[in-house]
């Protein structure tokens, strides 16, 4: 039999890692499965622009594994049984069940609602793919004059702020931060996030618990209103629950507990990547739930099983960051550089610049989607031990 690999999950982490182990397996040896609950690859990055009324093409999934040998199944994970080595999914062919010898756990995140009455029933976000359209379909029936307030003083709220402000300047846009808003920024940084602001009118609330959300607006910790045509929640993200109910190690948060391998410490033939995975960084810190981490975290595990599976010293892949990029509308946009500590040093490149770079990020992931195998190599590395053609498993 070939050895089975299964990925849960096709955003940012899961594609790439997919593309990458096609790449640099032999077809021979193994098998790679992706399930993913969508058709699309879905941008997170741009979804904000998605929710703004901005025109935006995802690709096909199907288009994007096309001739690479990685077989997709279009589902939605209910289950994992890491003791049988099995995956309980759900999709338009009704229930079934996948087997894998390697399972890859990149299932992402959602928006954290934190136990705060009203966010299910009444707030928007922007952290998936039919959220985000929920939303654009919501903004676009606001008329001039509606009311928009973004809770979250995050990259996510900022971002998409300042998107929705000058997408829809006839929209009245505000902000509810619960600390001071960019306090982790630089201070020439910081002024040019407020000057953006003041530039596209937004209002901010700093110091602004919100303890509840209504049909009309929200509710703050020392009880005033603020009134609303629509909320959109940005506080945090949180993770797939199937983990934790599976068995497998996993934090209060619910993401798995890995190794520096991204290798689950409860189970070895799990691999997690992406917010999924407790990863710990350089500084000693948890890796945030972030693309950057997407990145980071996905490389190491695919070379990880990579290497394991060939027979090879697994590497050690980079687990450090260097700063903050945030898009201020399509025009202007901040990174801010970070020491290993990740405190904002005073450098930072803002302005056209900052926004030119950030569309070269978002334009390079999405190629590097597109094109998950980068060309395939004329040879691809064969498992330490193959099967041979009697059953008898042998030295490759």
């Amino acid at each position: 039999m070939k050895h089975r690999i299964v990925v849960l999950g096709a955003g940012y982490a899961g594609a790439f890692a997919a593309g990458n182990l096609a790449r640099r397996l032999s077809p021979t040896d193994t098998e790679i499965t992706v399930v993913n609950a969508v058709p699309e690859f879905v941008e997170r990055m741009r979804l904000h622009q998605l929710a703004s009324g901005q025109d935006l093409a995802f690709r096909k999934l199907a288009d994007v594994f096309a001739g690479t040998g990685v077989r997709l199944r279009l589902a939605r994970v209910t289950g994992i049984d890491p003791e049988r080595r099995t995956v309980a999914v759900t999709g338009e062919d009704g229930d079934g069940e996948l087997a894998y010898d390697t399972l890859l756990y990149a299932l992402g995140s959602s928006v954290a609602q934190h136990g705060v009455p009203g966010v299910s029933e009444y707030a928007f976000d922007v952290a998936g793919w039919s959220s985000a359209r929920r939303l654009r379909e919501r903004l676009a029936g606001l008329g001039e004059g509606g009311t928009v307030l973004i809770v979250g003083e995050g990259l996510t709220g900022i971002e998409t702020a300042t998107e929705f402000a000058e997408s829809r300047p006839d929209l009245s846009v505000a902000l509810a931060a619960r600390g001071e808003l960019g306090a982790w920024l630089s201070p020439k940084a910081r002024r040019h996030l407020f000057q953006a602001f003041d530039r596209l009118g937004i209002t901010v609330h700093e110091h602004t618990g919100i303890e509840a959300v209504g049909p009309t607006g929200a509710i703050t910790a020392d009880g005033r209103s603020i009134p609303a045509d629509v909320t959109v929640w940005s506080a945090g993200f949180a993770v797939h629950p199937v983990a934790a109910a599976s068995g497998l190690e996993v934090t209060e948060t619910g993401q798995i507990v890995v190794d520096r391998t991204m290798r689950s410490l409860s189970h070895p033939d799990v691999y997690a990547a992406g917010d999924s995975a407790y990863a710990i960084g350089e500084n000693g810190r948890p890796l945030p739930m972030s693309c950057a981490s997407a990145g980071y975290t996905n490389m190491q595990a695919t070379a990880a099983i990579i290497a394991r599976l060939t027979g090879r010293k697994v590497p050690s892949i980079g687990l450090k960051y260097h700063g903050n990029h945030i898009s201020l509308g399509r025009q202007d946009a901040i990174f801010q550089m970070v020491d290993g500590d990740v405190r904002s040093k005073s450098w930072y490149l803002g302005g056209r610049t900052a926004a030119r770079l950030k569309s070269g990020i978002l334009t390079g992931s999405g190629w590097s989607i597109a094109h998950p195998t980068f060309g395939m190599p004329k040879r691809r590395r064969r498992l330490a031990t193959a099967p041979h053609q009697d059953g008898v498993r042998t030295a490759a």
